[in-house]
């Protein structure tokens, strides 16, 4: 029963759901990121040793960052790479090693595993740091702690800090549980909602601007807006921003669909499509069976790799879902634990951390209904919403 309205809300909602007409789909071709609008920042750099944050999104045109900025013979001292590395070519939760890059022969220090925040050591001969990596606007997208730390470093040493501005694909909305202090972690530092609806450089300006940094230290701090953005624009990405989101869809689902990665439930981790479809062996209804695999620089042993799974292809779902309603869905995460076997087994420790709370998990033991999980949220995000409004660079949705 459960499981036949998890596939009429899917039926209805695909059927009668239409993209929202008042919101533009943007482009590259359309907008002008931070980073393209080099007589902005050249002024602020030239002359001065640098470390640049980056990865494989920071792109101006065709052209990496760090190339471009190698071209006006810069000193570039470092290049700090998040997860995934600077080419973006290492699996979620992957340890990623210090190393020359092959083509500018800079040297790529990992702000992954142990070594998060850069050190006294390494930003020693550095005047400015400058920050371009595409978020994708989601509290346990861990990019926004690299960031957090990044910032943090800068103010406790006395360096500047650009932050080269990129649109939110998610940032059209805010939802979600509001992260409770007692579950921080590197997948979710500060008391904001799982979809907080900032660029990253408005949340740079919001962590200094609200004293979220250790002993409240504040760093000099310059953003380079995107130009003709607007939060009520959705943003088509030009790379994908890692290996497992692979396309728009599955940036649409990744708010919902993560909470699964602290379940027994595969989100296609090692398939074709990861984000997109999610089932677990021995599952007894569904559209789709999957069988993850090792992928390389992909998926590094996913859940159930050579298994074969059962569940569900929400591609069709995920491109419209977000779009039109503009929320969180949690129907698949409550009928899910509804259905599965052995309850007591279907959470992991994980499961909090990606929540920011322990409430959710308690709720959908307790059969709390998807409405009143929603109420639960709702005076805290009043909170974040005000705390929000003070950092928004662009017009707001």
């Amino acid at each position: 029963k459960v499981i036949f309205f998890l596939s009429f809300a899917f039926f209805f909602q695909v059927c009668f759901s239409q993209t929202d007409s008042k919101m533009l789909i943007k482009t590259n071709a359309d907008l002008n990121a931070g980073a393209e609008q080099l007589h902005e920042y050249l002024p602020l750099i030239k002359n001065k040793s640098m470390a640049i944050v980056a990865n494989q999104t920071s792109m101006i045109g065709n052209t990496h960052l760090v190339d471009s900025l190698m071209s006006f013979h810069l000193k570039i001292k470092c290049v700090f790479a998040p997860e995934h590395g600077f080419r973006g070519d290492a699996s979620a939760g992957q340890k990623v090693a210090n190393q020359l890059d092959e083509k500018t022969g800079l040297p790529i220090i990992s702000l992954y595993g142990k070594h998060l925040k850069p050190t006294e050591q390494d930003l020693k001969d550095v005047d400015v740091v400058v920050y371009d990596i595409q978020d994708v606007g989601v509290r346990f997208y861990t990019y926004i702690s690299t960031l957090q730390y990044v910032v943090e470093a800068c103010a406790e040493q006395n360096k500047e800090l650009i932050v080269l501005d990129r649109p939110n694909p998610n940032g059209f909305y805010v939802d979600g549980p509001v992260l409770d202090k007692n579950f921080s972690s590197f997948i979710g530092m500060n008391s904001v909602p799982v979809v907080y609806g900032l660029t990253i450089g408005e949340y740079a300006t919001m962590l200094n601007g609200e004293h979220w940094l250790r002993n409240g230290v504040q760093c000099k701090l310059t953003v380079i807006k995107v130009k003709n953005y607007t939060h009520k624009d959705l943003y088509q990405l030009p790379v994908k921003p890692s290996p497992n989101l692979a396309d728009m869809t599955a940036v649409y689902l990744y708010p919902s669909v993560c909470f699964f990665e602290g379940t027994k439930v595969s989100v296609g981790r090692g398939t074709s499509k990861p984000f997109r479809v999610i089932g677990y062996p021995g599952f007894k209804e569904g559209d789709v069976s999957f069988m993850p695999k090792n992928i390389p620089g992909v998926a590094a042993n996913p859940p159930y790799q050579d298994t074969l799974c059962k569940g569900f292809d929400l591609s069709e779902f995920g491109e419209m879902y977000a779009v039109n309603f503009k929320r969180i869905y949690l129907y698949w995460l409550k009928a899910f634990y509804d259905t599965y076997p052995a309850k007591e087994k279907f959470f992991n420790d994980f499961i909090d951390k990606l929540a920011g709370t322990d409430q959710l998990r308690k709720q959908i033991i307790n059969g709390v209904s998807e409405e009143n999980i929603r109420k639960s949220w709702e005076d805290d995000l009043k909170k974040y919403n005000v705390i929000r409004k003070k950092y928004l660079l662009y017009e707001d949705f």
